[in-house]
């Protein structure tokens, strides 16, 4: 990455970055707080591929999200730790489960396996985030999250076979 500032006599800065792919981002700031942002999909070109009028809050607010304020990625470290612990699997409620017709909270589901219940997949309806009122029905497919052995107990649950 590459970055150069310049000013700019009687009107303010030129800030320019040239990313890794050849990018180039520019951000004129003017004496007057106006903040003009510039994209060039080419370095090289002379016309932007497309700019933004911003004012100074905006700016800043840009500038946070991208430090990072709101929301930090995850290492690749941790993501491969995270992933090699935490399952999803999705668990299709058969006829004659002991777990169809009862409620969510009925079943103590988290308390009894540790899974947690993301979804259900219900003929052509999603319900995202069930509530623990919600009835598991014959025929639902269960999206469940946990670690492998609390997935196994779950879907031991829903077979039938004691927990």
């Amino acid at each position: 990455m590459d970055v150069k500032m310049a000013d700019l006599p009687g009107i303010g800065k030129k800030i320019s970055i040239v990313t890794a792919q050849s990018s180039m981002i520019v951000l004129i700031i003017h004496h007057s707080g106006k903040r003009e942002l510039y994209f060039f999909q080419d370095a090289d070109e002379d016309e932007a591929d497309f700019s933004l009028d911003l004012t100074a809050e905006e700016t800043r607010e840009l500038g946070a999200q991208l430090l990072g304020a709101v929301f930090q990625p995850v290492t690749k470290d941790k993501m491969k730790l995270f992933r090699s612990q935490i399952v999803t699997e999705w668990i299709e409620i058969k006829k004659g489960s002991p777990v169809a017709t009862k409620t969510i909270k009925e079943l103590e589901i988290r308390k009894r396996t540790g899974v947690s219940i993301v979804g259900i997949f219900r003929s052509e309806a999603v319900i995202a985030s069930p509530e623990a009122d919600e009835r598991l029905e014959i025929g639902d497919t269960i999206m469940a999250i946990g670690k492998s052995d609390q997935i196994s107990e779950f879907e031991r649950l829903c077979e039938g076979e004691a927990v």
